[in-house]
């Protein structure tokens, strides 16, 4: 879920970002709405994509313990928003070729233009 109190920081660096600005400006229901509306596969997706850059071992195992500097893990946080943000797009693309072109049955690889 979204964490709407990170905006609430008063550092020089946050108070000059515009989408911050935005954001701040926005009701805490459609925060939260739009951060429910990435579908299951999309979630799944990124939770992979960021358990593979920080390294997965299993809990029963070990006890693992992840430390970042704030700049590596806010690289780590726009990473993720603009996977999400692409495979939100690549999901629509899809959803919209199936409704144009329903008796098709082109190869999940072909890239159309």
């Amino acid at each position: 879920m979204f964490n709407p109190e990170f905006l609430t920081s008063d550092s020089e660096a946050i108070s000059a970002n515009s989408l911050i600005q935005y954001l701040q400006e926005q009701s805490p229901d459609v925060l939260q709405r739009v951060a429910r509306s990435a579908s299951t596969d999309i979630q799944d997706i990124i939770r992979h994509n960021v358990q593979g850059l920080l390294g997965v071992l299993p809990g029963e195992h070990f006890d693992v313990k992840i430390t970042a500097n704030r700049d590596h893990l806010a690289g780590l946080l726009a990473s993720a928003m603009m996977t999400g943000y692409f495979l939100r797009q690549m999901e629509q693309r899809m959803e919209l070729e199936a409704t144009l072109f329903p008796e098709a049955d082109a190869d999940p690889g072909e890239l159309k233009l």
